[in-house]
């Protein structure tokens, strides 16, 4: 058996994908922009500070310079958040109820909405039962050499009557994930929502695929990102406020998207956003806010710890898996070994007693297999997935931060305002006090304003966390499941082949 076959499937690289048949150095974005379309388918918490400017995130999964700082990196591969304060293509606005102002889009920043229609959303989809089911299948390879990309077929069944159908299939290929990932951060990542971060990027596990090198390693990557995209999905569409969202329908529904070309590795986009994600490593060490309200103090060292904690056990299951593909390898080595000796023994006996033991240890070298198998798709995957989303627990925690700079500066202002209206009503300078008491009514209305955005992205976060521990708790306690009861079969299945061997074993005279 080859040792290529034992090798890990790639996991991450310090390297951007070049996806979708993604050129290395792609034209300029109007170019860009001609490309063809995708397939055609088949409480209010009054704990509150003082106003800071809080950093920004980048939505792309991995980092081209992860290894320049420890700094920078931190906040890499998985923090899927968005940086650019700028908006994502072909983004479909909201249109909630009512009057109330949807998310922005551009300077996503510069003002809070209000949060009624999102509560009013939550509150209804409390009241009803998540009956919904995504499967990411059919993983097809499109085109040829570097130009070649994967679609896959994306299949609905629900019951929900926001949707048109109750089973329906669209083909996606992989930058519209990202796409879609992009649009949703770059709308609730701002306002407090955790957003599920779309599947990193490979350029090592693509490349293969791309070129047309069909191994055991290439099959496990397609496999991998296969079940990586499906979580993703499902994780988005579990969260009440995701799920009804245009770009989320369209995603699953509309027949054709528009192209994503931000998420290309080698574009501009994406060097503004290792720019900006640079600058909010710097920012977050200039940002010092003095927590008041212990809930938060004590949730932030909560998730630090257990991001911590979460890499380490992610590593070390990795070792395992590494442990049982080596493990695999020398039983199956063990098991020629043991034929060949047994073709060589003269002495009958002992021979089909050999014999039998080496078709034993091909069959425990397939247990092996398995096994590293469900360590690697149940429980490294399952570990993989909340190292990422733990990151994107603590970017909305950031964001509140920024909240609370925004408000904290314009109180300065205003200060400063006052101050200098002081003296102008002190100098009798008429004409030039008007233009500061307007000024001062302007800021006035930004604090204001920025004391009710810190208000509400604290509530909103306290809503998000306690949705995320819950299903955090749901998740491991049904893959822990899943992964002891497949350790305790191969262990029967173990015993049961050393068993029916025995009796041969003991023939031997």
């Amino acid at each position: 058996m080859a040792d290529a076959a034992r090798d890990p499937p790639p996991d991450r690289t310090d390297f951007q994908e070049l996806e979708d048949g993604e050129d290395l150095f792609p034209e300029p974005a109007a170019t860009q922009e001609s490309e063809p379309a995708s397939l055609p388918a088949a409480d209010i918490s009054t704990n509150s500070n003082g106003p800071k400017h809080d950093s920004l995130f980048d939505d792309d999964p991995e980092d081209l310079f992860a290894e320049a700082t420890e700094e920078v990196s931190l906040d890499s591969p998985e923090r899927e958040v968005l940086l650019s304060d700028g908006p994502s293509p072909a983004i479909t606005p909201i249109t909630p109820p009512t009057s109330v102002i949807t998310p922005r889009i551009g300077n996503a920043h510069d003002d809070m909405f209000t949060h009624s229609s999102f509560d009013e959303i939550e509150e209804e989809e409390a009241c009803d039962s998540f009956d919904m089911h995504i499967s990411v299948s059919d993983p097809e390879k499109v085109g040829d050499g570097m130009n070649a990309y994967m679609a896959y077929k994306v299949t609905t069944k629900t019951s929900m009557s926001v949707f048109k159908l109750n089973e329906f299939s669209v083909k996606r290929r992989f930058s519209d994930f990202l796409g879609l990932h992009s649009k949703l951060a770059s709308k609730y990542l701002h306002i407090g929502y955790i957003v599920p971060p779309a599947p990193e990027k490979s350029i090592v596990g693509m490349t293969k695929v791309k070129v047309g090198k069909e191994d055991q390693s290439s099959n496990e990557f397609v496999e991998k990102r296969r079940l990586a995209l499906e979580r993703y999905l499902m994780r988005t569409v579990k969260h009440p406020v995701l799920l009804k969202d245009p770009d989320v329908l369209q995603f699953l529904e509309s027949s054709e998207l528009p192209r994503a070309v931000s998420t290309q590795a080698l574009s501009s986009a994406g060097l503004l956003r290792m720019v900006n994600k640079a600058a909010d490593a710097v920012n977050k060490m200039t940002i010092k806010m003095n927590e008041s309200d212990a809930w938060f103090e004590e949730k932030q060292q909560h998730f630090e710890n257990l991001d911590i904690q979460l890499r380490k056990l992610h590593a070390s299951v990795e070792s395992l898996v590494c442990h049982r593909k080596e493990l695999s390898v020398n039983t199956a080595q063990f098991a020629k070994s043991a034929a060949m000796l047994g073709n060589s023994e003269d002495h009958t006996a002992l021979s089909r007693a050999l014999s039998q033991l080496a078709e034993v240890e091909e069959k425990i070298d397939q247990l092996h297999q398995d096994q590293a198998n469900g360590d690697f798709f149940l429980f490294s995957e399952l570990l993989g997935d909340y190292v990422r989303l733990i990151t994107a627990v603590r970017g909305v925690f950031d964001h509140r931060m920024k909240t609370w700079q925004k408000w904290q500066d314009s109180q300065f202002l205003l200060q400063k305002k006052r101050e200098a209206e002081a003296k102008l009503q002190g100098a009798n300078k008429p004409d030039k006090l008007q233009q500061a008491k307007d000024e001062i009514k302007e800021l006035e209305g930004k604090v204001q304003q920025g004391e009710r955005d810190f208000e509400q992205i604290s509530k909103t976060i306290r809503k998000e966390v306690s949705r995320f521990e819950k299903e955090r708790v749901n998740d491991f306690k049904t893959i822990i499941i899943k992964y002891l009861e497949s350790l305790v079969q191969t262990q029967q299945q173990l015993i049961k082949y050393w068993e029916a061997f025995l009796p041969e074993a003991k023939a031997i005279s």
